[in-house]
């Protein structure tokens, strides 16, 4: 697997901490720099540090639909390429958590490749 440009960024906005964990440590391995937040405002924050080459961002933040908070985000950082992901990675920490209260995840989760693979298509185009 290619590593990514030197410091590609990648705001990542997921409003459960513990899917937000997980995808942030899959894309750090990968050797993308993320700058992880779980809602809105934390995001226009991290928009002040520095500008991201990419915004991954959950279905809902908080009670906000994902699709209206990456478009209020690009009001703040104009062009940003953004992936919305919708799901659950494939984690044994994630899998434990739905088998322990037996709930069924639906779509299949994806794997950590999948991920990748879409985040290098997206910064690519």
């Amino acid at each position: 697997m290619t590593k990514p440009a030197i410091n590609t960024t990648i705001l990542l906005v997921i409003s459960e901490p513990i899917v937000r964990l997980v995808l942030q440590e899959i894309l750090e391995r990968q050797g993308y720099v993320v700058r992880a937040t779980g809602d809105l405002g934390g995001a226009v924050d991290r928009l002040k540090e520095c500008i991201p080459d990419l915004l991954i961002i959950g279905n809902y933040i908080e009670s906000l639909p994902g699709h209206d908070a990456a478009k209020y985000l690009r009001t703040k950082c104009t062009g940003i390429r953004v992936l919305m992901v919708g799901g659950l990675v494939d984690d044994d920490r994630l899998q434990h958590r739905a088998e322990l209260h037996r709930f069924e995840v639906f779509p299949k989760p994806y794997s950590a490749a999948d991920l990748i693979e879409k985040v290098k298509e997206v910064l690519t185009h």
